[in-house]
């Protein structure tokens, strides 16, 4: 009987066994499938990448004389681009005193995109004559190679006998405070330029090609629109507590004319 007992069962793993070695055949099966679709997908991307380049190749060039022309119009306003770059959150954090006293002399910023857009892109700061560095234009690039790995290069600054921001100095800034650092690099928007550590995650080159240069306008007037938004919200709170205050006059001269009132009907009656 015991042997009996485990026919059955030995019967039963086995079945189970067929099921389990079916189910992984038709698994395995499906995921072959899947990576045949999916390689199906990856090259109708990397075509849609091609196309969607040809595209905005064409749209640059088309850019181009916009661009110049919106160059030229912000020529004629004083302190434009250190007013789009103060007003811009990301960058004027980066900004210390002396960084904001040296792009005042500011006059122009240009993004240039390579013929080949995927291969990288320029941008140059012109600068008015000023007394902290000799150059009149300070760039930096962003190059992908062949192989698809980034690199950068940019202007050396040629700083002012005693003017080097990227320096570290324990005298005070002309704004008061005192800078306790010992000799060594210091924390400046500059130090960008001579930053080529990981051109691939250069967040700040980003932003200007991609944020400010599209629309620098929006950020040279974010602070007046903010004042503008400010002023009407206040002068709507103070008419709304005036209303306040006015319905709470109103209640308290209605309080007083009942109790007037309800004090000359007693009084009345008294003499009655």
């Amino acid at each position: 009987m015991a042997t009996q007992a485990k026919v059955p069962k030995a019967e039963g793993k086995n079945n189970h066994d067929n099921v389990d070695e079916q189910a992984d055949k038709e698994q395995q099966e499906a995921i072959e499938q899947i990576d045949e679709v999916q390689n199906e997908i990856d090259r109708l991307n990397e075509q849609a990448s091609e196309e969607i380049l040809k595209v905005e190749q064409k749209f640059n060039k088309s850019r181009q004389p916009f661009f110049q022309k919106r160059s030229e119009l912000i020529a004629k306003i004083p302190n434009f681009w250190f007013t789009a770059f103060v007003n811009h959150p990301q960058i004027s954090a980066l900004l210390t005193e002396d960084d904001e006293e040296t792009l005042q002399y500011l006059t122009k910023v240009e993004v240039q995109e390579f013929e080949d857009i995927k291969s990288g892109y320029k941008i140059n700061f012109n600068f008015d004559s000023n007394p902290y560095f000799e150059n009149e234009v300070i760039s930096k690039e962003f190059h992908l190679n062949d192989t698809g790995e980034p690199s950068s290069k940019s202007t050396t600054i040629k700083w002012k006998p005693g003017k080097d921001l990227t320096v570290k100095s324990s005298t005070p800034s002309k704004g008061g405070r005192k800078r306790n650092h010992d000799e060594g690099e210091q924390e400046t928007f500059f130090n960008w330029f001579c930053d080529h550590a990981d051109a691939g995650a250069d967040e700040l080159g980003e932003v200007i090609k991609d944020d400010i240069w599209p629309n620098p306008l929006q950020y040279y007037l974010a602070s007046e629109i903010d004042e503008d938004t400010g002023g009407d919200l206040g002068e709507e709170d103070d008419l709304d507590e005036e209303g306040l205050d006015d319905e709470e006059g109103d209640e308290d001269i209605d309080g007083e004319d009942e109790d007037l009132g309800e004090d000359e009907e007693g009084g009345d009656e008294d003499e009655g």
